[in-house]
């Protein structure tokens, strides 16, 4: 064992040395997923190099395996587990090391897990493993219960996994999360946009929980949860992973410490009005347990409740009132009930995993959750699993992937397991009907597009008179619209009764969920639903209810109108709508036109609102809505006024940028594009690329991009010969990628006039890639590198270049570059030799000192053309005025000195009034703010100011 310099290791390792064998390799084999997992994240080279010092053998076997670290994580494991207790230990005192080389939550949680349950740890596994021991009659009772509860998972993922929603098939991921921001109703969608940047680029803020360890040590509350809440949109997964739990623990594989499990449905515990009590509760849906309840509830430690859909209960959850319940027998209301159980002050002790949308946790209070986790979905690489297992042709698969990695919209969207079988339903039917030689016709573009085919895909499939089908899309609809108005997703019968659905259409059932007893039905999927609530003005078009429709949807602050307007609009494609030629009205393009002259006056709308956050996201939602019409006439005819376009604050996902891309291509008359903190990436610049090729301006400040977007910017940049401005500002540019950048900036044929590269963290040793732009483009004028970290040896390099007669740099900011005062010196040459440069801002260094006095001489020289001059905190002293004034005194060009900020106030300051007041200095606006001024020197600056009306003095 080597500690590699950490200290630290070795109480731990003499921890690991306290175990038997079998129960090393017991807690190995726990954590075996997490190890998987957390290997594949970790930096190669780092962990080869510990399986060295840890003596592992066969390092070399991994190093060729360093580039799939998948492989590498698995055979490693592999290996480790056959390779007895030495090398098992050697790999937990390796990582015990890299947690502090290589930070990773999920490593962290891990380690902290085995040192706080060390002891206790092994106990827990084998009574997940085993259970508690139970009398004859619970032990009856539990056999009973396991048998029943097996018939009903049994039929809930058959019945799910028939309509495709299988989630077993490719891992779930789900990552831990404190807090909820804001969601919107159309979630799906937007936690679909930024799902896998937000998988990607918060791996290390990340912990990945898996379905058989919800109830594990937390990491953050450091104690072992009984309250878990699992949040996820619509068709991520969230009942079926609830139904498997439960079957899963009815086999005997999951979490046997819990002797009996109770799984609840929201929509069903809706039925439960007026008080009941728990127990009541329990037996309207578990009668045979009446016997035994009241000793089943003596132990509640060995219970664990599940409640599926918070986001579909009608009953009140306040989980923070104060009028709980703590008796089983006590009366209280279904919410009441459920939240005392969270609080703990029902059955204390007992487990509660509760489900929901992210949407219902804003408004309710979640901290009195000791877990919060949130299944995010499919990883890239498992949306290819899924195709690759629907698609029995390895052919097919690979076509109708690439397809759809292709296509921003549709891959953004492969997220869900449920997208994922809708989008493939689709494909298989349009490429299997579709010869290699032929053009493939029917493939979806957008989402509208998407479910058009889907539905009539389903409608052809059904031998039904088109006007019978229509009917049927009507009834089902305007349920589906009251639905998506209302927020209902769930309908009982007499839903169906009130919207005339005849619900013994076997049409019916390729569209609905029917639920066993009590009867209720809902929609495949939400975003089914949606579609539906949109097609129904197509099918059945009345101008008044359209209209009612259209405001009622855009009125909703949540945004559960969102997707409904999206597929309005996507459906006033003549293109689009032709999919479902012969099920629509007869006047369905009139509700094309209605739609389009709504969108009109909603652009018309937006335009007159004053700048905000909140313009900026209802700009990006009216895209949206001319994304999916594809109404390349209407964007021209809404946008032909605007040569300006810009957006901020508001966190653009990658398909936003696909989106907005679009509107760019389409809208070719607009010259300037600014993103100002929409936090971009590599990713994400890719998508938007392409548009930006024929824009004059163009600004992305404060968008997180990194070293690897300056290969996308290289790109636009060498395309786009009328770019003037580019400003990139408040990123982190500096990398290896950045050259790819300076390279073609330094271009002869590069036209950028105006650079700014603001605060991006470049190191004195960007001076020389700096240095080629400086010599090489003949265009530039503007350069701005404040807020960066300039100051060190190859700052010369930059500034011989400013002295080079080839450069033609006329406003120059190095303001916030930590430049001491040595950099007067070679600053001094640029005043000397550059006779373009004009403005020149030093302000925020540390300029001060003997040096200083160059940077003076170089403004008195007759050759100096500087007109604007800023050292506004610098570190002046008094002493400076008179190197100030012997700079100003000979100078014919300063117009404008600011000197903010420093501590010019004390004896030498009337060397410096002398200067400014002598007929020969021109400066016409001087700043003084911030200099600690007394009243007497405050009074000698006004006497200035009434003498010299010709200057403007700030102070």
């Amino acid at each position: 064992m080597s500690d590699d310099g950490d200290g630290d290791t070795r109480p731990f390792y003499q921890q690991l040395c306290q175990y038997e064998d079998h129960v090393l390799r017991m807690i190995h084999e726990y954590f075996q997923d997490d190890l998987l997992y957390i290997l594949e994240n970790l930096n190669p080279q780092q962990l080869l190099r510990q399986l060295r010092f840890q003596n592992i053998p066969d390092v070399e076997k991994y190093e060729s395996l360093e580039n799939d670290r998948r492989r590498l994580a698995w055979t490693l494991l592999q290996d480790v587990f056959l390779g007895g207790r030495e090398v098992v230990m050697g790999l937990w005192a390796g990582l015990y090391v890299l947690r502090v080389e290589d930070y990773s939550l999920g490593l962290h949680a891990v380690l902290e897990e085995l040192s706080y349950r060390g002891e206790s740890l092994p106990e827990e596994i084998l009574l997940d493993r085993h259970g508690h021991r139970r009398c004859p009659e619970l032990e009856e009772a539990q056999k009973y219960h396991k048998k029943l509860l097996q018939e009903k998972t049994e039929k809930c993922i058959e019945m799910l996994e028939h309509s495709g929603f299988s989630t077993r098939q490719v891992n779930l991921i789900v990552g831990s999360t404190h807090d909820f921001r804001e969601h919107l109703e159309n979630e799906q969608i937007e936690i679909g946009a930024k799902h896998e940047e937000y998988a990607k680029e918060d791996q290390d803020e990340l912990q990945r929980i898996f379905p058989n360890k919800i109830f594990r040590w937390c990491h953050r509350s450091r104690l072992v949860p009984h309250m878990v809440m699992l949040s996820g949109v619509p068709g991520v997964g969230k009942t079926t992973l609830m139904h498997w739990f439960v079957y899963d623990w009815v086999k005997g594989d999951l979490y046997q410490r819990f002797s009996f499990v109770f799984l609840f449905q929201f929509r069903e515990l809706n039925r439960l009005k007026g008080k009941v009590s728990l127990e009541t509760m329990i037996l309207h849906q578990y009668s045979y347990l009446e016997e035994q309840l009241e000793n089943i509830l003596q132990d509640p430690e060995k219970l664990l409740f599940i409640f599926d859909g918070l986001d579909e209960s009608d009953h009140t959850m306040d989980f923070t009132s104060r009028h709980l319940c703590s008796h089983p027998k006590q009366l209280g209301h279904c919410g009441q009930i459920v939240v005392s159980l969270v609080r703990k002050s029902l059955l204390t002790g007992c487990s509660v995993l509760m489900t929901s949308r992210p949407t219902r946790l804003t408004s309710i209070g979640c901290n009195v959750f000791q877990r919060i986790v949130e299944i995010i979905g499919f990883l890239p690489e498992e949306r290819q699993n899924y195709f690759e297992n629907f698609f029995s042709n390895p052919e097919l698969s690979e076509k109708a992937f690439t397809y759809v990695k292709q296509n921003a919209t549709l891959y953004t969207l492969c997220y869900l397991p449920s997208y994922c079988w809708i989008i493939c339903t689709v494909l298989s039917r349009s490429f299997q009907t579709t010869s290699s030689d032929q053009q493939v016709t029917l493939l979806p573009r957008t989402v509208t597009e998407l479910f058009a085919i889907f539905v009539a895909n389903i409608l052809s499939n059904h031998s039904l008179e088109k006007s019978d089908a229509q009917k049927i899309l009507q009834s089902i609809g305007w349920m589906a619209e009251y639905g998506v108005m209302n927020h209902r997703i769930i309908f009982e019968e007499r839903d169906l009764e009130s919207f005339h659905v005849d619900n013994k259409s076997k049409l019916l059932s390729s569209f609905l969920l029917e639920s066993e007893e009590p009867v209720t039905y809902s929609f495949l999927h939400l975003t089914l639903q949606e579609f539906f609530s949109a097609v129904v003005h197509y099918t059945d078009y009345s101008p008044e209810k359209l209209q009612k429709s259209l405001e009622e949807a855009k009125s909703y602050s949540d945004g559960r109108g969102e997707m409904f307007l999206r597929f309005l609009c996507g459906l006033s494609d003549t293109s689009t709508r032709s999919v479902l030629s012969g099920y629509l009205d007869t006047q369905a393009d009139q509700t094309s036109r209605d739609v389009i002259a709504w969108l009109k006056n909603l652009i018309l709308e937006e335009q007159r609102l004053e700048e905000s956050e909140d313009k900026t996201r209802r700009l990006l939602r009216t895209f949206f809505y001319l994304y999916e019409s594809r109404n390349k006439a209407l964007v021209l005819e809404s946008l032909q006024s605007h040569r300006r376009l810009g957006l901020h604050n508001v966190h653009m996902s990658s398909l936003d940028c696909t989106v907005l891309a679009f509107i760019m291509e389409t809208c070719t008359q607009i010259e300037e594009l600014r993103l100002y903190r929409c936090y971009l990436n590599n990713k994400k610049l890719e998508r938007l690329a392409p548009a930006l090729h024929d824009l004059q301006n163009l600004g992305l400040d404060g968008d997180h991009l990194s070293d690897t977007s300056c290969i996308q910017l290289a790109s636009v940049i060498r395309k786009n010969q009328s770019l003037k401005t580019l400003v990139l500002s408040n990123n982190r540019l500096y990398g290896p990628h950045f050259s790819d950048l300076t390279e073609v900036l330094a271009s002869p044929a590069c036209r950028v006039e105006e650079l700014n590269l603001s605060f991006n963290n470049l190191p004195d040793d960007s001076c020389t890639e700096l240095s080629s732009i400086i010599r090489n483009n003949q265009s530039l004028r503007t350069l701005d590198l404040s807020g960066n970290h300039l100051s060190g040896p190859h700052f010369t390099d930059m500034m011989a270049a400013l002295s080079s007669l080839s450069c033609r740099v006329e406003e120059l900011s190095l303001s916030c570059n930590d430049l001491p005062d040595v950099s007067c010196t070679p600053l001094a040459s640029v005043i000397r030799s550059n006779q373009s440069l004009k403005k020149l801002d030093l302000s925020y260094n540390c300029l001060s000192g003997p040096h200083f006095s160059d940077l003076m001489a170089a403004l008195s020289s007759p050759v100096c053309r500087i007109e604007e001059l800023q050292l506004a905190a610098n570190h002046l002293e008094d002493a400076s005025c008179t190197q100030l004034a012997s700079g100003i005194r000979n100078n014919r060009t300063l117009r404008r000195l600011v000197l903010s900020h420093n501590h010019l106030s004390g004896p030498h300051f009337s060397d410096l009034m002398a200067a400014l007041s002598s007929p020969v200095c021109r400066i016409e606006e001087i700043h003084m703010w911030g200099n600690r001024l007394s009243e007497e020197t405050k009074e000698v600056l006004r006497e200035l100011g009434r003498n010299r009306t010709d200057m403007k003095i700030f102070y």
